[in-house]
């Protein structure tokens, strides 16, 4: 039995495996749409540069482009940046891609941004930004090479090439931030959003 109490479904502008994982795992009854938008887009149009606002820039784009299509409904837009220093990423086109921004991350602090957006009718009720520190193991081309190997074509589906819920928790030796955040959905912010909402049982 969900505990959503919305009259109706609660809408996710994602197809990301992990962020429709969180919110089945927390009991949401929702649908996950995919938002059609050209990413890049909208960031280069923006102007913005900082990786927590982009992050914030594209979850809500995301969120208003689903919103237009399904009137009454409360949509969840997300986004996630990856930052070292001033430099961001973006998902490797393939294996060698990935294996330069592994050896560019190893041995260095990065910084995932992740965005949430809630929009309704059009007009957005609720936007968080948190922030998680990931600390890289120093890699080798050996064991770089030895990861790619063995995670195959997913490093192509996450950003800094890792899945920090699978395989690559191998590559960390240090985490500063919430396990949400890192899988790209601030959860603890939305579920609380929801709750002020009268729209979750719990």
């Amino acid at each position: 039995m969900s505990i959503w109490r919305g009259q109706q479904k609660l809408i996710l502008a994602s197809q990301s495996r992990a962020r429709k994982m969180l919110l089945e795992n927390a009991g949401l009854d929702f649908e996950a749409l995919p938002a059609d938008l050209d990413e890049r887009a909208v960031q280069n149009d923006s102007g913005r540069s900082a990786p927590g606002e982009i992050a914030s820039l594209l979850a809500g784009e995301k969120a208003l482009f689903i919103s237009r299509q399904r009137p009454g409904q409360y949509v969840v837009g997300a986004d996630q940046t990856l930052a070292l220093g001033h430099r961001l990423f973006s998902k490797p086109a393939g294996r060698a891609q990935a294996a330069e921004q592994l050896s560019l991350l190893a041995g260095h602090v990065h910084e995932l941004h992740s965005a949430v957006s809630v929009v309704r009718d059009g007009k957005t009720l609720f936007a968080d930004v948190s922030v998680a520190r990931m600390t890289m193991r120093r890699l080798g081309d050996r064991e770089i090479g030895a990861y790619l190997d063995q995670a195959g074509d997913r490093v192509t589906t996450s950003v800094g090439a890792y899945q920090l819920e699978g395989l690559g928790v191998h590559l960390f030796e240090r985490i500063e931030g919430d396990h949400f955040t890192i899988l790209g959905l601030p959860l603890l912010s939305l579920l609380a959003f929801l709750r002020s909402e009268k729209l979750l049982a719990v």
